[in-house]
């Protein structure tokens, strides 16, 4: 089941100032806990952390789900806003080796939304406004259209050398994203091939 994105209160009535003030402390906590330990720790200890009680928490966020979903919105979608910008002026090789840095860089500092772009989270709703792997299909497609990017890789390879690449932990990144996007591009297969004849 997706993750219920931006309807986390259980109802439109406005908030008390001090439940808007918990409410505030708990999407706080929950976000600095999420990016760094992931979306595993459990509510109650997100309440501990936040200074408030379990109940506080589920009367903002009825499930866990609707927590973490208010959490990562903001972050999937400035990421679909700058695939859409990208994507608009660049060139679609250019469009798809930039983003692809970006959800490594933005992946490898925040690991719920590693999480999530990996499918190991619990799912965001498939809506345009959140679909990041729909943008990085997209943009796939049209740099393999232009001649940028091989024409044998599939959305499947290319989620596995990011989530390979988030994981990474002490050392520089920007090596390591060189070292992918060159592979990825038109003639790394055929070069690889001429590299390996050679030493056999």
């Amino acid at each position: 089941m997706g993750i219920p994105v931006g309807r986390g209160a259980v109802d439109e009535r406005p908030l008390r100032a001090d439940a808007r003030r918990n409410r505030a402390r708990v999407l706080e906590v929950a976000a600095q806990v999420f990016a760094t330990e992931g979306v595993a720790v459990p509510v109650h200890e997100i309440a501990r952390r936040a200074g408030v009680g379990t109940g506080t928490v589920s009367r903002h966020f009825p499930t866990k789900d609707d927590l973490v979903g208010e959490v990562l919105f903001a972050l999937l979608r400035n990421l679909v806003d700058e695939a859409d910008a990208l994507a608009e002026r660049a060139d679609p090789g250019t469009a798809f080796f930039a983003f692809v840095a970006t959800l490594v860089r933005v992946g490898a500092a925040n690991r719920a939304l590693a999480q999530e772009l990996a499918g190991t989270c619990c799912g965001v709703d498939g809506r345009a406004e959140f679909d990041v792997p729909g943008r990085t299909r997209e943009l796939l497609a049209q740099a393999q259209q232009a001649g940028a990017v091989r024409a044998d890789i599939t959305y499947p390879d290319v989620k596995a050398l990011m989530t390979g690449c988030m994981a990474r932990r002490g050392g520089p990144l920007e090596p390591v994203i060189g070292v992918v996007c060159d592979g990825l591009r038109t003639g790394a297969g055929h070069r690889r091939t001429q590299r390996e004849g050679t030493t056999t």
